[in-house]
């Protein structure tokens, strides 16, 4: 049986969508990275009839839907596009406090077929907190144009969890994304993730502290203990402090742990890894990891298409040349909108004039009120067309050379470069693009 979209309203808040997923069989989280047609899907499967709030205190909104799939009602929650969820920003948080704590019955990783290899590492950090995830991946068309194949199969026994390729617009593929989901929720097969090898270092550090995690955990909540000792020893607090008051336990306070957490810094500088260079050492694996599984899965038809992308990785984000290509290119693009459009204005300007007055002289002609004519030609004629002039040039360059470098995929890349500065001045990559836009405007 086919899947049905269904809706009840368009805006609600957050007790008005916890109040319909008590009338649901299954609550679905769809997680991902922004940019890998997240919304798309989701739109597809609820028919793009959602009920939209906003977070318990927070200014980041949801969007939900229903759908039926085999009699079933099933909410479909769409939480913040994030790259991670290591709790860099408002985004990551809240998608990783639904996905560990929102109790849905499965979580959907919407990852982009043309970039699996960076994808992946979201993958890797849901399956530390749910194994109740089914991997889709999307963009299959946009990757058969690129002359890159995927062995589906393979990737699902890699990873150990469902695997299934998806195009948003063709109906069948969701239909089988939603039968995946399907045997996930209802739990009709079981399936084992396959966890990230660390270092060993730090797998033994996991192990050495997991069991005590695991004693202060609720029954339910146990398969946690690994990744909760992970962010133990990576001190990562934010994370620890939201996983105490969610799971109303103390595991900072306790002395056992404690103690262990002190045996293991000591362990851990012996092999120097300490608080500066943990999460390096994580997130290393996880990216080695990805890597070495997109090797075994992927094909290139053009086998000099990944090579020629690192290549050009490699310059414009090279510590030499990133940020003065960046500087070029945004100042190429500033003097066009600035300088350039200076040009189509003018003309459009004297377009404009030359057709004023061919209406003033049908005014004239048809001996018009003064008053009319001030209000129709002075007033609006000659407002609006000042703006369209003034206005109209520089956005038809500006935006249109943005979406150019946002499909090359150079956005980025400037985000990438900007990271180490706005970190400097506490604040977040994503808003670099923000800024530039700011900067236009």
């Amino acid at each position: 049986m086919g899947l049905m979209a269904t809706s009840t309203g368009s805006k609600l808040l957050q007790d008005d969508i916890e109040e319909i997923k008590q009338k649901c069989d299954y609550t679905i989280a769809i997680a991902g990275n922004p940019n890998v047609g997240k919304s798309t899907v989701f739109n597809a499967l609820t028919g793009m009839k959602q009920h939209t709030g906003n977070w318990p205190g927070k200014t980041v909104e949801n969007t939900s839907g229903i759908c039926e799939y085999k009699n079933k009602k099933i909410l479909l929650v769409d939480i913040p596009g994030t790259y991670s969820i290591m709790s860099n920003s408002e985004e990551e948080e809240i998608a990783r406090d639904y996905i560990c704590f929102g109790n849905p019955d499965a979580t959907i990783v919407i990852v982009d077929a043309t970039c699996l290899e960076r994808n992946l590492n979201l993958v890797y950090q849901v399956m530390e907190i749910t194994k109740n995830i089914v991997v889709c991946v999307n963009l299959l068309d946009e990757a058969k144009k690129k002359g890159i194949k995927i062995d589906l199969e393979k990737l699902e026994q890699k990873l150990g969890v469902p695997v299934v390729g998806t195009i948003a617009r063709k109906k069948k593929t969701l239909n089988k994304l939603m039968e995946k989901v399907y045997d996930v929720s209802s739990k009709s097969i079981e399936y084992i993730p396959k966890y990230i090898n660390y270092i060993p270092i730090i797998e033994d550090s996991i192990k050495i502290i997991s069991s005590k995690v695991k004693n202060l955990l609720p029954v339910e909540k146990q398969y946690l203990s690994r990744w909760i000792s992970l962010k133990l020893i990576d001190r990562e607090e934010k994370i620890l402090n939201s996983i105490e008051k969610k799971l109303d336990i103390k595991i900072l306070e306790n002395e056992e742990i404690k103690n262990k957490l002190i045996e293991l810094e000591e362990l851990l500088n012996k092999n120097d890894i300490n608080k500066e260079n943990i999460r390096d050492t994580i997130v290393s694996s996880i990216i080695f990891e990805a890597e070495s599984i997109c090797k075994e899965i992927i094909e290139y038809e053009n086998i000099r298409y990944q090579q020629k992308n690192r290549k050009i990785d490699k310059i414009l984000t090279s510590k030499i040349w990133g940020i003065p290509i960046m500087i070029l290119f945004l100042g190429v693009i500033l003097w066009l909108t600035i300088i350039g459009a200076n040009y189509p204005s003018s003309l459009l300007s004297q377009f404009f004039g030359w057709l004023q007055d061919k209406i003033v002289f049908v005014f004239e002609h048809f001996n018009s009120p003064i008053w009319l004519k001030g209000i129709l030609i002075d007033g609006v004629y000659c407002t609006l067309t000042w703006v369209i002039s003034v206005m109209l040039p520089p956005m038809a360059i500006f935006f249109p050379m943005f979406t150019l470098l946002e499909d090359l995929g150079y956005l980025p890349r400037i985000a990438f470069n900007l990271d180490k500065y706005f970190k400097k001045a506490c604040s977040s990559r994503k808003t670099s693009i923000n800024y530039v836009y700011g900067t236009w405007l």
